[in-house]
């Protein structure tokens, strides 16, 4: 792995800083066509949250790389944990932030598939727990706008432009020759728990990576990490800008 995705905290820095939001990546280890890495969604959701943490005053974990990725598992490499597995890792982590004080998390999903995350937050917040989930589809849906995305969320929805576009800026090194010719679109999929998503691609992809660039990629980050503020206040009560220095305790 990347060293850049593991934050480089000691408990000190941890202590003295007293952040009471904690922001988890979580990703998964899937085909993502010839030209992405499996580690895809792990990179992309790394991405979201250092651009998050860069501008606000949370406690930046680790990622957690490997999710719910049933619907990949006709492609080699692809590897998955259940659903009730991911739900216990989530919810053991959120249980063991607020044992150290931190009384908030927010799960950065980089990964569709991971449907269970939806319900981690939904049943925490009933017993009166801080969790969110983030982004939202309609983050996604701002940030698409604001980077001139061209391809609809529903038409892009894997390893197409965004996710192409994401990792073009964040890690170059990591995208292979390949996706500036791997256009895929299948957007009626309605038997996708049924027939995975071997039944709607050969390549493995589903969208216009062609379409990807760099430039599009750092303005997705910086639309989310705007889209963030609204999230952090509701978990804080803190109205918090990308403007102001992320070094403030909340």
């Amino acid at each position: 792995m990347d060293v850049s995705l593991v934050p480089a905290d000691t408990s000190e820095d941890v202590r003295e800083r007293g952040h009471k939001v904690a922001v988890l990546p979580v990703g998964s280890y899937e085909q993502h066509g010839p030209y992405l890495p499996l580690a895809t969604d792990t990179l992309v959701a790394c991405a979201v949250a250092r651009e998050v943490a860069d501008a606000y005053p949370v406690h930046l974990l680790p990622p957690v790389t490997i999710g719910c990725s049933h619907e990949h598992a006709g492609w080699p490499g692809t590897v998955s944990i259940s659903a009730v597995t991911l739900h216990a890792v989530v919810r053991d982590i959120a249980d063991s932030l607020r044992r150290s004080g931190v009384e908030a998390l927010v799960v950065v999903n980089g990964h569709g598939g991971n449907y269970v995350l939806g319900n981690v937050v939904q049943e925490s917040s009933a017993r009166g727990e801080r969790l969110a989930l983030f982004p939202a589809a309609e983050d996604w849906e701002t940030a698409r706008r604001r980077a001139g995305v061209v391809t609809s969320l529903l038409t892009d929805m894997h390893a197409g432009e965004i996710e192409t576009s994401i990792l073009l800026h964040a890690h170059p090194e990591w995208v292979r020759p390949g996706y500036e010719a791997a256009d895929c679109v299948a957007d009626d999929r309605r038997h996708l728990l049924s027939l995975g998503m071997s039944g709607y691609t050969a390549s493995g992809v589903i969208g216009r990576p062609s379409l990807g660039s760099a430039e599009k990629g750092k303005e997705l980050l910086a639309s989310l990490a705007d889209s963030f503020a609204e999230c952090f206040a509701l978990l804080t009560g803190v109205t918090v800008t990308v403007s102001d220095e992320a070094g403030g305790d909340a």
